[in-house]
């Protein structure tokens, strides 16, 4: 498959031109959603043996002396004197608290480096220059400049090899609770997420193809089935304009309960204190006898009554087709489901 089907502004990588690569379409347009066998490339990522090309990431740096303690203000994590190297998830909510952004957030001591989803960058930037007033802060959007791939482990034995002078790697903190925050879930040691600690690289764009080298490729329908097994939400999949993060299970990794005013305060505090979510993140284990998946925003039915939709639907290399999905809160534990045309059970990630 060419690169007819890019979204408007992706940049087609390289890597599209490997043996056997097949371009993902949609938000992920841009990078492979396979080459060629996606179970085996499932296996190989799980197994932190393969790369996934995520090139059509967003990545935007912000330098000056004021950026940590600036980023801390405008944004949910406790950011202020984060030490170099350190990675952080937080999120940009609207005034109403709901989420706006997802950035995945490194300093190596001198500059914030900021990872966002597909085509984000440039809007994000944007926002971030016209909030710097007075502080000695500057804002770029680089990614033109640094391609972002992702490897499955906890420390860099599992990195290609990098030229000298790139930023730290990006380690997920998914699902392990950070500081000031709170589960909507499981704990951390009975979480799936822990057996998928994600580490995202930054390196030169036009070193990317040398990275990554003879190392085994896997396409993004290896990287969102580990995802979605691992419960992790995505910003524009398992997000729509209403989310808050409570409803995700997001709170864990990437809000501070009590570090102080940003925007979208209020209705984080309100609905961690006084409420419940109105919708919460569950996964569908599919019936399996089918041929095809939902699709994102497909509807949820019990009993034929609309009660959520589809936000990811995968199939696993040991799951089998399972899904994401958000459900009213209300909805049973144990009922069983259906959503196009097939039965789903659910597997409660955020508890009702």
């Amino acid at each position: 498959m060419g690169t007819e089907n890019l979204t408007a502004g992706a940049r087609p990588s390289p890597l599209l031109g490997r043996r056997g690569a097949v371009a993902a379409e949609g938000p992920d347009a841009g990078v492979a959603w396979h080459y060629g066998d996606p179970t085996r490339e499932q296996r190989l990522l799980a197994a932190g043996e393969a790369v996934a090309d995520l090139s059509h990431r967003g990545v935007i740096q912000v330098s000056g002396p004021d950026r940590l303690s600036w980023l801390h203000s405008l944004t949910t994590q406790h950011l202020m004197d984060l030490p170099p190297g350190v990675s952080a998830e937080t999120l940009v909510l609207t005034p109403h608290g709901h989420v706006e952004h997802d950035v995945h957030l490194v300093d190596d001591g001198g500059s914030t480096w900021l990872g966002v989803e597909p085509g984000a960058a440039s809007a994000l930037a944007g926002w971030l220059d016209r909030m710097r007033f007075m502080l000695r802060v500057e804002v770029a959007d680089v990614s033109d400049d640094w391609a972002v791939i992702g490897v499955v482990g906890s420390d860099a034995s599992v990195d290609p090899a990098v030229p000298d002078g790139v930023p730290p790697a990006w380690q997920d903190p998914w699902p392990w609770l950070t500081p000031g925050s709170s589960a909507y879930g499981p704990g951390d040691v009975d979480h799936p997420g822990v057996e998928r600690p994600w580490r995202e690289l930054l390196v030169p764009r036009t070193a990317l193809a040398d990275v990554v080298g003879e190392r085994p490729l896997a396409g993004t329908w290896a990287v969102e089935a580990l995802r979605v097994a691992a419960w992790r939400p995505r910003f524009g999949a398992e997000t729509d304009h209403r989310t808050i993060p409570h409803e995700v299970d997001w709170l864990r990794t990437a809000v501070h309960l009590t570090k102080g005013c940003y925007r979208g305060q209020e209705t984080v505090a309100r609905v961690h204190n006084l409420g419940r979510p109105p919708r919460r993140l569950v996964m569908l284990h599919l019936d399996g006898s089918g041929h095809t998946l939902p699709r994102h925003g497909d509807d949820v039915l019990l009993d034929e009554r609309r009660i959520g939709h589809v936000t990811t639907a995968v199939r696993h290399h040991e799951l089998g087709p399972v899904a994401l999905a958000l459900v009213k809160r209300s909805i049973p534990v144990d009922a069983t489901l259906q959503t196009a045309g097939v039965a789903a059970t659910q597997e409660i990630i955020v508890a009702a």
